[in-house]
């Protein structure tokens, strides 16, 4: 058995909007969430990490679906196999037949652009980070003064550590990493592929070798084994037949309780754009 099988032995059981993706990573905006407490469990504490320290996340976040832990796995992917299925916003890790850890993560567009096979074929540890010239194109505002890159950290979109896929001896540009905002873990987001709470992808980085398999579920895949999932006014989706979950939902946002995900997305774009020209400007 894997050693975060072993860290991690006992199961674990089980919000505001998702952060910008920008080419597989969110784009620049304030690191979240820096506060301890005892209500963190002890795989999601504050972490030293070489000469970081990696914050603990915040307990708000760790909900049922996006706290790790420990699942049978009904699908016909075999040991030491990672499945991503972007639709339910679910990475398993299948440690032996029929058992897998679980994680939940945010998923970009580009997260729902690919499916099928592939190997991890590259990994970093605090990699950097650049934008396209289609990014800087698209959005000028946000991207154009990062257009020469920044530097690996904490603050960097692509958070503590990346997963490259390969297939056939090619990048497939679809990558699996960490996060600098762990409020979007669990939600959709505006670009991007598949990230992780920063703690989430440490562990998964030291137990996924290169050449580890990778399968990415595509819809028809996601639906025959997860079922179809309902999204929330939150932002995070849940199984259609979570009705008590959804009625909740539905009448918190009816009594005006759950901010609208389009004024926040706004307001996140515009926090963006201003931390984007101050790094930019240093």
């Amino acid at each position: 058995m894997s050693r975060l099988s072993l860290r991690f032995h006992a199961p674990v059981a089980g919000v505001i909007a998702a952060a910008l993706l920008a080419g597989c990573a969110p784009a620049p905006m304030t690191p979240s969430g820096k506060s301890s407490s005892s209500a963190v469990p002890p795989e999601y504490q504050a972490r030293p990490d070489g000469t970081r320290v990696v914050p603990p996340v915040n307990p708000a976040y760790l909900n049922e679906r996006n706290r790790r832990r420990w699942v049978d796995y009904n699908g016909p992917e075999g040991k030491d196999t990672i499945v991503i299925d972007p639709y339910a916003r679910l990475l398993y890790h299948v440690v032996e037949p029929g058992r897998a850890m679980r994680f939940g993560v945010a998923v970009g567009k580009a997260g729902k652009g690919f499916s099928g096979t592939a190997i991890v074929g590259r990994k970093e540890e605090y990699p950097s980070w650049q934008p396209t010239a289609n990014m800087v194109r698209h959005d000028p505002a946000l991207y154009g003064p990062l257009a020469g890159g920044l530097p690996g950290g904490l603050d960097n979109p692509l958070g503590a550590r990346a997963l490259y896929l390969y297939r056939n001896g090619h990048d497939t540009y679809y990558r699996i990493h960490g996060t600098m905002d762990p409020s979007s873990i669990g939600k959709a987001t505006s670009a991007g592929c598949i990230r992780l709470f920063n703690q989430d992808i440490i562990d998964m980085f030291d137990e996924a070798p290169l050449g580890t398999r990778v399968k990415v579920r595509s819809r028809a895949e996601s639906l025959e084994l997860e079922g179809p999932m309902h999204e929330l006014h939150t932002g995070y989706v849940v199984p259609e037949a979570a009705v008590e979950l959804i009625s909740a939902d539905e009448a918190a946002w009816e009594a005006g309780q759950i901010t609208d995900p389009a004024i926040l997305e706004a307001q996140q774009h515009a926090a963006a754009v201003a931390s984007a020209e101050a790094r930019g400007a240093n």
